[in-house]
């Protein structure tokens, strides 16, 4: 048996401070790796994901595919089961290679959708009231109609923790609602934290 590094998925609602919160683990030399890249990689022209995505879709374009996915909730499924196992193998075979890291954060926007949870040692979910989420996406040039859609199709705060707790993974909760000094004092804090967890093991 052999320490390895506690595998921390990182997640959160759009404009809930996710991706502030990723670039200062990032700046505080924690090891990452972001889920939406991989999910381009893995279906980049020349992979066996692409070819699947081509015979599924006629084209590797994404916005002919999104189009397609976004009325016909069966080809958003058969596009899902392409991209997620590939970005989930990726993510797995990322964790191996943290040798010597006490921990290592996968950020996953869609960690919940995908029935993840389970996967990972602990959960690090970022929050903010729903009315900074949407000023914070007017800010960014939505729409009032477009910023209360994007919000209302995705799972609240409360439901995430509610399943992680359900997978029984711990929760680490980052509330972003105060000034981005007060932000970066939070992961600055759970670095400390995740550091001195005891390591897991395996074979």
């Amino acid at each position: 048996m052999r320490p390895r590094a506690l595998r921390v998925a990182l997640t959160g609602g759009i404009a809930t401070g996710k991706s502030h919160c990723l670039r200062r683990f990032v700046a505080k030399g924690a090891p990452v790796i972001d889920a939406d890249l991989i999910a381009r990689e893995v279906i980049a022209p020349g992979t066996a994901g692409a070819d699947a995505v081509i015979a599924r879709f006629g084209t590797l374009d994404r916005a002919a595919i999104g189009a397609v996915v976004f009325n016909d909730r069966q080809a958003r499924a058969d596009l899902e089961a392409i991209i997620h196992p590939r970005v989930f193998e990726a993510i797995d075979a990322w964790f191996k290679t943290l040798r010597n890291a006490p921990f290592g954060i996968a950020d996953i926007p869609l960690l919940f959708e995908t029935s993840r949870a389970a996967e990972f040692d602990r959960v690090i979910i970022t929050s903010c009231a729903p009315e900074q989420q949407r000023e914070r996406l007017l800010r960014r040039g939505s729409t009032p109609a477009d910023a209360e859609a994007r919000i209302g199709s995705q799972l609240s705060f409360e439901e995430k923790r509610t399943r992680a707790r359900a997978a029984g993974v711990p929760v680490d909760v980052v509330d972003t609602s105060a000034s981005p000094g007060e932000t970066d004092a939070q992961v600055d804090r759970l670095i400390e934290r995740l550091g001195s967890l005891p390591p897991r093991v395996c074979s």
